[in-house]
């Protein structure tokens, strides 16, 4: 097989930007306006991207037919600040993007923009865009840089092939995301029929009583979270330390799941490695708690330790899967964001954790709800045991499929 030839990305799309919209220009609600933040959301396969900012119907139409709107196919990619992060916009999107913080990739000659799109996250293509980078600072892409950027070039079957194999692990990854999200939806949903509308089992039969929290079924009660849970309950000392250690930083935790596990030798390991965690625990940052970052941890490896910067909650009287519900609600958070201390960084302690009002139901409907929800957790666990699984074989592949001297059915 012969080499691939290498072109200039100018010779194979345009690459280009968008029209600059001011700030009189936003509205509340419209057609979606996206920064460099939503395509990164995007990039790491959020289902629901957080979008702050939208332009009107009439100004989207405008702008589309004076010079044009992202449609199908086209790719945007990050361009300041988080480097590098490609989307294809997908069939029926609508939405207008934020000048210099995106780059715009369309009209392509010769080149299949899925195939780009992995280009660009494989490391042959990272290399390439490491040349198109300026600023020391902030860094980001110029246009002009990018235009010079050199692709080793397949043919089209050749290049929609390599994209092929590749999006069909994307599409496996995202089917899993979506029944995460499904059984989560599920599990919360139950919650909230249990829990705060009293729709349960048998919920017509029970009278109500005056509580702190309101009317209550009888039976129930208002616990402090430290009757039902342990705050903190154990964490490793130098002198009994194991030799290497599998940590989680506050950093690799977002909205509901553990990013990334990090190992490493406990001499080498951060300082604030320190919290023991166990099956059914529930992490939260304990800094800006507004942000979310919470998560269950299922299954842990051996000597799986968290940051000190984590609030670890252990069950010990309700099921795990009560104690994250009641704990991830919008009324926790709205309990811990008023309680937190400093303006730089306001954070809570395991304190204001332990002292946090919770409602309590008898344990008879406490086990029906574990009964029902601990088979969801574990089926959520084993999707992102897959999807982890996926996403790692799909990146071995990408550098493979990326070298020229690989053969492919065209």
């Amino acid at each position: 097989m012969s080499e691939w030839p290498a072109k200039r990305m100018e010779e194979l799309c345009e690459i280009t930007s968008s029209k600059r919209i001011f700030a009189a220009d936003y509205v509340s609600e419209g057609v979606p306006f996206y920064r460099g933040k939503e395509i990164t959301e995007k990039y790491k396969g959020n289902l629901d991207v957080s979008t702050e900012l939208f332009i009107t119907e009439e100004k989207f139409t405008e702008i589309e037919r004076k010079f044009g709107a992202p449609r199908q196919g086209d790719l945007l990619l990050t361009s300041v600040g988080t480097l590098g992060s490609p989307y294809v916009v997908k069939p029926g999107e609508q939405f207008y993007f934020k000048d210099g913080n995106l780059t715009w990739f369309r009209q392509f000659k010769e080149l299949d923009s899925l195939f780009l799109y992995y280009w660009l996250v494989s490391p042959q293509g990272k290399s390439e865009l490491q040349k198109s980078t300026i600023g020391s600072s902030q860094s980001a892409f110029t246009i002009v840089l990018l235009k010079g950027m050199e692709i080793e070039l397949p043919p089209l079957p050749a290049q929609r092939r390599i994209a092929g194999i590749l999006s069909a692990y994307d599409e496996l990854i995202e089917n899993s995301r979506r029944r995460i999200r499904l059984l989560e939806a599920i599990a919360r949903t139950l919650y909230r029929e249990w829990f705060v509308h009293f729709r349960f089992p048998g919920y017509e039969k029970l009278p109500r009583i005056t509580s702190a929290l309101g009317d209550i079924p009888e039976g129930w009660g208002v616990r402090k979270l430290a009757d039902v849970a342990d705050v903190n309950s154990a964490q490793i000392k130098p002198h009994t330390a194991p030799d290497e250690l599998h940590y989680i930083d506050i950093s690799s935790v977002s909205p509901g799941q553990i990013d990334t596990i990090t190992t490493y030798a406990f001499a080498d390991a951060p300082g604030r490695a320190r919290r023991i965690v166990q099956h059914g625990d529930v992490l939260w940052s304990c800094v800006r708690p507004n942000r979310r970052s919470h998560a269950e941890v299922m299954h842990p490896e051996p000597n799986t330790i968290a940051s000190t910067g984590f609030a670890v909650l252990t069950a010990r009287r309700v099921p795990f899967t009560f104690l994250y519900c009641a704990t991830t609600t919008d009324d926790f958070v709205a309990y811990l964001t008023n309680n937190a201390t400093g303006a730089a960084y306001p954070a809570v302690t395991a304190t204001t954790f332990g002292k946090a009002d919770l409602l309590v139901p008898t344990a008879p409907l406490l086990k029906k709800f574990g009964e029902a929800t601990i088979p969801m957790a574990e089926q959520i666990h084993m999707l992102h045991l897959q999807v982890r699984n996926l996403r790692r074989t799909r990146d071995l592949l990408l550098p493979r499929l990326f070298t020229r001297h690989t053969k492919y059915k065209q």
